[in-house]
């Protein structure tokens, strides 16, 4: 064998055991690390019907953040299970039958209509409702920017409004007046102040309407 086939031998083999070497001491490190611990799990608010209660499914669904634990009848309405057993009386139900728009939520982010929407159907979604809006008894943005350009008249339609031009602002942040009519459009106001709300989501997107 040649003086380099020696050679090229002997330098693999003692390559070969530095990286034995390297390995026996990176071992012991990364045996002493231990998983991460997982996430607490929140504690559930319980709601509602007692657990069993006849003819009632147990349920579990997040509403402006905090999660919550119902017997639901199937027959229930998201809108009936969020006022008469939430509280949250904030969603406001005008035709029940989902034409005025004064029920809007939204669920995972997606305004629907509550009085259509069973209650069933969102078990283990997160829902946001106009009581979720502000923070530390302020108003939010557009809130803020509703009530500077008198966009509430009588305030019935306004909490449907506000949840329509939420999920809008989340995917088109700075909205062309047109798409704010279109975000809205299935929003009634009995009071015909389009033009101050249309105002009010441009002004919260930073676009103040042409005067």
């Amino acid at each position: 064998m040649s003086r380099l086939g020696r050679s090229t031998r002997r330098t693999f083999l003692r390559g070969a055991g530095v990286t034995a070497a390297g390995a026996a001491a990176v071992l012991p490190i990364q045996a002493s690390v231990s998983p991460a611990a997982p996430a607490a799990r929140p504690v559930a608010v319980r709601v509602g019907p007692p657990a069993g209660a006849p003819g009632t499914a147990l349920m579990e669904l997040t509403v402006n953040s905090t999660l919550y634990e119902t017997a639901v009848d199937p027959r229930w309405t998201l809108a009936e299970l969020l006022r008469d057993h939430l509280g949250l009386t904030g969603t406001k139900v005008g035709c029940d039958r989902g034409e005025c728009g004064s029920c809007t939520v939204l669920v995972e982010g997606k305004p629907v209509l509550s009085c259509l929407t069973l209650a069933t159907e969102v078990a283990g979604k997160k829902i946001a409702t106009v009581e979720g809006l502000a923070g530390n008894g302020k108003l939010n943005p557009l809130q803020q920017a509703f009530w500077d350009a008198g966009a509430a008249q009588c305030g019935f339609c306004t909490p449907g409004m506000l949840m329509s031009a939420t999920a809008l602002l989340a995917a088109t942040p700075k909205p062309t007046e047109d798409e704010v009519r279109l975000a809205l459009s299935g929003n009634l106001c009995r009071c015909t102040g389009y033009r101050k709300i249309v105002e009010g989501v441009l002004v919260a997107s930073g676009q103040p309407p042409k005067a």
